[in-house]
């Protein structure tokens, strides 16, 4: 088994997915967590190709980009997708995903009070119901939406579902957001009674985000 060691700050946002995949595939790693003011420091080091967190360290070797670690990631557990076709779906439900994260963080990222209320305003009555509308109605097309996302296993599709669901509830300061998506909510809830998940979720350091 290869040495891992995962770098970002201590955050969950975006190196969560992989944890999750760490957890649920049972493999150890080191979890480095920096505070802002060591990243300068760290990030001067020149060991970032972009400059950026969060990266992943495999013996000696270094990958970056969130999303690029996170396949690695689900393709050596054995949670990518069990087929190309498969894999592709899994692709498309994280690209989703990750589309409605971007939503979020220009508002995130917004200095005009006004401008940040119009924003999240948008996000909870158009871009989140948009796309969790889409995400269920993919889920119920794959065994009528009692299982995951992709096959009949979990993929790290479903884990960053479960990473951002959080990270939008926590953005928007509004709890409830799966309620008009039955079928979502329940992937959740699975997903976090399942044992390696289960304990992750309930060890892992408390964090804003």
């Amino acid at each position: 088994m290869p040495a891992y060691k995962l770098k970002y700050f201590n955050l969950r946002a975006r190196a969560e997915v992989s944890r999750l995949l760490f957890a649920a595939a049972g493999v150890d790693y080191e979890d480095v967590r920096y505070e802002s003011e060591q990243w300068q420091t760290e990030k001067a080091s020149g060991n970032y190709p972009f400059g950026q967190m969060p990266v992943l360290e495999v013996d000696g070797e270094t990958i970056a980009q969130s999303n690029s670690i996170a396949r690695y990631l689900a393709l050596e557990f054995g949670m990518a997708g069990g087929s190309n076709l498969e894999k592709a779906k899994a692709d498309m439900v994280v690209d989703a995903i990750g589309d409605v994260t971007n939503a979020l963080k220009e508002m995130w990222f917004q200095k005009d009070e006004a401008k940040k209320t119009e924003i999240r305003d948008k996000c909870l009555k158009e871009t989140i119901p948009t796309y969790f509308s889409a995400l269920e109605k993919l889920l119920i097309s794959n065994n009528g939406g009692d299982g995951f996302f992709v096959g009949d296993k979990i993929t790290w599709a479903d884990l960053a579902f479960l990473a951002h669901s959080d990270y939008h509830a926590d953005q928007m300061k509004a709890a409830g957001t799966l309620e008009a998506f039955p079928k979502l909510k329940a992937l959740r809830e699975r997903l976090l009674e399942q044992p390696n998940i289960k304990k992750w979720v309930e060890t892992r350091p408390k964090t804003d985000i």
